[in-house]
This record gives structure tokens, C-alpha cells and sequence, in this order.
């Protein structure tokens, strides 16, 4: 039996639109995993009694304390008996295989490295979220969990990328691009220079060389290696980008009665844009290279996104995608 945790307390929207996330999972097919819900019992208890459900397939383990989004990555210490920690607690133990959480971001690396661990041979665990590109989507690695990053830590992070992308979005030899501010092999700081020699010379790499932020979108490569601070802005710009777009495009199309016509005649293709910029469906952004499965989903999210992480993280699981990247460094 697969059972997953859920941090129901985590983010902006718990535990409603946690809960509700787990219990429209339940109802597809898809989902086969039995769903732990962690954090206040009688809180999450009120709130399942909204629904009806398989309650064979929903268990509650109790957690007292909660991180908040304004408490420091140190909060994993301080607070042991949060839904966080003692849901990584859970993964750590294996009594569930893996666990998704909407709360704060950095306890949640913190968490995952000093609870869960690092696999044998992976220097630091990388956050792996998928940019909308014109072919498909992206892998950015990393996209938030190591600001100050070393060449060596950018060189595995292409190599953990490369199997995520080959055994879960089924790309064969996936295209490695270092996110540079030019594509010349001179261009960049030394952490560029010195990374990008460390990826020409791995023949197991499929890399591409520099990559400049403007041929992200274009899809041509399939995995963005950079450290966090870049990662995170190209992130957040392109997230940003999204809303404003669409704002501009709200706009103009409700501008008269004829762009209401237009608007409408074209219904269809400006959904199926959306959906391209948000895709919320897709579930999280994993974090890699530790020995169990942690998915961070936005703090904001809304019970899609919770449903889509469910999904994602049980796909995880039946592909052994955790065996598979800690496989990659055994051979080393």
C-alpha cells in the first residue's frame, strides 16, 4: 500500500483547500495512495466532516505546533512537533513515501536535509520545478534551495535533473543548458566558468553549454541548471510575466462590446494559454537528491495544485524515481 503525507497546516490556504485537494484526489482514478493528513486532529477532523469519502484512505496523524511562512529555516529545530517535521518524520521512518507541503520554503529544504538526509554522494538537494517552454516544459534546477551554490553542486544537479526528466517525463538524453549572461564559453562569473567545465567534461551529461535567460522560453533545453538566487528570480519573473500578460489581455478584451465578441471567439485558445502559464495541475516542485520524496507546492495553492501534487508524487513512486537518482551516484 502507498501512503503519502499531507502537511494540512502548511501554506496560505490550510487546511481548507488542503483537504479538499486530498479529497478530490480520492475521487479519480489516478489515486490509488492512502492519504495522511498531518496536524491538528479536531482541526482536521472538522473539516473532513464537510465531505463524504473513503475514509479507509484517509488517516490523521496529530501534530500541535505549525511553521508559519514568517518563521526562519531553523524552525525545524525549534518546532519539532510542527505538521511539517513530523510529517518528514513519517518519510524519514517509512511509514509514508513521501509527503507534500505548501509551508514555508526554506524549513521545508532545512527539513527534508537534516530529517530525511541526503542520498550517499549528493552534496546538497535541489528544488526542481518545470517552466511552460514553447515545446513542453522545463526543468530548473535549482529553484530555490541553494542561494550560494559551488560548480560541483550545479554539476550534480544536472545529473539528478537528467534522470527525473528521462524517467518521469520520458525525455531521452535531455538537454543540459547553464543559465549564463551570454552563450560565449568566456562569459559569466567564476561560478559559471568554473561550472561549465565541469559539465563539457561529463560525457554522461547531454549539455548544450550556455544558455541566456531570453532562450528559456523556447524549450530548447530541456533542464536550466543555475544556483538559487538566479533560479528563484527566473521563477518568480516568469510567474509575474504570466499574471501581467493576462491582466493586459483582461483589459483589452473587455474594452467595448466588439472585444467582448472577439474575446469570446476566441475562448478557447486564451484558456488554453492560461493553462499553458499556469499549471497548477502539474503539481510541485520536488526536492531532489534526498532519500525520500518531498514535494513543495506554493504557498497559495488551491486544492488543484494539491490534487496535481498527489498525482505527482504517487508517479514518483511507482517509477522509484528516489532509487533511481541515489542509483546514479552509486556508480560513481
Amino acid at each position: 500500500m502507498i501512503k503519502i503525507a499531507i502537511d494540512a497546516m502548511g501554506g496560505d490556504n490550510a487546511p481548507k483547500e488542503i483537504i479538499k485537494g486530498c479529497i478530490e484526489a480520492l475521487e479519480n482514478e489516478k489515486c490509488k495512495a492512502t492519504l495522511v493528513l498531518v496536524g491538528k486532529e479536531d482541526v482536521i477532523k472538522k473539516e473532513l466532516q464537510k465531505y463524504k469519502f473513503d475514509q479507509t484512505r484517509i488517516e490523521i496523524k496529530n501534530a500541535n505546533d505549525i511553521i508559519t511562512m514568517e518563521d526562519s529555516f531553523s524552525a525545524v529545530r525549534t518546532k519539532k512537533e510542527s505538521s511539517m517535521c513530523v510529517g518528514l518524520h513519517l518519510v524519514r521512518d517509512g511509514e509514508v513515501k513521501g509527503i507534500i507541503s505548501a509551508g514555508n520554503s526554506g524549513a521545508l529544504v532545512a527539513g527534508a536535509t537534516s530529517i530525511v538526509g541526503r542520498l550517499k554522494g549528493v552534496k546538497r538537494p535541489v528544488i526542481a520545478p518545470l517552466l511552460p517552454t514553447k515545446k513542453g516544459y522545463s526543468l530548473l534546477v535549482d529553484g530555490g534551495a541553494n542561494v550560494d551554490a559551488k560548480a560541483e553542486f550545479l554539476h550534480q544537479f544536472a545529473k539528478i535533473g537528467s534522470v527525473y526528466m528521462e524517467e518521469c517525463l520520458k525525455v531521452k538524453n535531455p538537454k543540459v543548458g547553464l543559465v549564463n549572461i551570454g552563450t560565449e564559453v568566456e562569459k559569466g562569473n567564476q561560478l559559471t566558468k568554473e561550472a561549465f567545465k565541469l559539465l563539457s567534461e561529463d560525457n554522461n551529461i547531454n549539455f548544450i553549454g550556455n544558455v541566456e535567460a531570453r532562450e528559456i522560453p523556447s524549450g530548447d533545453a530541456d533542464i536550466i541548471v543555475c544556483d538559487a538566487f538566479v533560479g528563484n528570480v527566473i521563477l518568480k519573473f516568469m510567474e509575474g510575466f504570466g499574471n501581467w500578460v493576462f491582466s493586459i489581455v483582461k483589459t483589452e478584451f473587455t474594452r467595448n462590446i466588439k472585444t467582448k465578441i472577439a474575446a469570446l471567439l476566441m475562448k478557447k485558445g486564451l484558456t488554453n494559454i492560461k493553462t499553458k502559464f499556469y499549471y497548477n495541475n502539474k503539481g510541485g516542485a520536488p526536492i531532489l537528491g534526498i532519500r525520500g520524496l518531498v514535494v513543495k507546492v506554493h504557498g497559495n495553492s488551491k486544492a488543484e495544485e494539491v490534487k496535481g501534487a498527489i498525482f505527482q508524487v504517487e508517479k514518483f513512486i511507482r517509477k522509484d524515481l528516489v532509487k533511481k537518482i541515489s542509483a546514479k551516484f552509486e556508480e560513481e
